[in-house]
């Protein structure tokens, strides 16, 4: 609709920060908008960013990051509530490894990111866990990052908007919207290859896959792990609703 609000909006200090609301559930009601967003991190924002994030009423941040990710880039806002989620990274890890063993290159990049994705179930649904039962309380307006506001947070973003009933295919689109503006930080990771460096900067859909398909190994469908990973039962999938959706 065109009088809807902006999805993207427009921070120089954070390139990815997006609106989850307006997105249609099954049921026939929307997301409700600025209440959920999701976002690369806020510890480079300018004094103008905080104008704008402070004017949406953002109350709770909820952040993915490793410790020391965290340590060195803090939120910007002394008002809004950080609650620390960590998944420590390991990609770049695994890629140097890769590099140093004698051969990197971009297929083994995106072996290396669905492997990552496929640890958020494994190791890190305690973290995904936490995340929904905060959902579950008056934090929002709130906003989910990691770094980058898109691995780490694409994954939990897609199953909020699972939980409230979204389509797969406007899952999809929401979580490709990162390679429409994500803008990669030409600092990091010089010491790799460029092909690596586009692989690991984007996403693509094998990435949500891969993780989709170690859930379904592990827990059987998305419905299970929902309920027994997440601790997201019929109750407490129908609160979330309740507060995030609109007729």
């Amino acid at each position: 609709m065109s009088d809807s609000p902006a999805r993207h909006l427009k921070l120089q200090g954070a390139s990815n920060f997006r609106d989850l609301g307006g997105y249609p559930a099954t049921d026939g009601r929307i997301i409700r908008w600025r209440q959920l967003f999701r976002s690369n991190h806020l510890g480079h924002l300018t004094p103008a960013d905080v104008e704008i994030v402070r004017s949406l009423g953002v109350k709770s941040a909820f952040d993915f990051r490793g410790l020391d990710e965290r340590a060195e880039a803090l939120c910007g806002l002394a008002e809004i509530t950080v609650h620390s989620l960590p998944i420590e990274p390991t990609v770049v890890a695994a890629l140097r490894a890769r590099l140093a063993a004698g051969s990197l290159c971009a297929a083994d990049a995106l072996e290396i990111m669905r492997e990552s994705y496929r640890n958020y179930v494994r190791r890190n649904t305690h973290s995904f866990r936490a995340l929904f039962a905060h959902l579950q309380e008056n934090s929002a307006p709130l906003v989910i990052h990691c770094t980058a506001g898109k691995d780490r947070t694409g994954f939990a973003c897609a199953l909020i908007l699972y939980a409230l009933g979204v389509s797969d295919n406007t899952i999809s689109e929401d979580y490709l919207l990162t390679n429409q503006f994500y803008r990669r930080d030409p600092s990091s990771g010089t010491d790799l290859p460029e092909e690596v460096l586009q692989a690991i900067g984007s996403v693509e859909a094998s990435y949500l896959a891969a993780g989709l398909e170690a859930i379904r190994a592990d827990y059987g469908d998305l419905e299970n792990y929902l309920q027994e990973g997440l601790g997201v039962g019929p109750v407490e999938r129908a609160a979330l609703k309740a507060r995030y959706l609109q007729s």
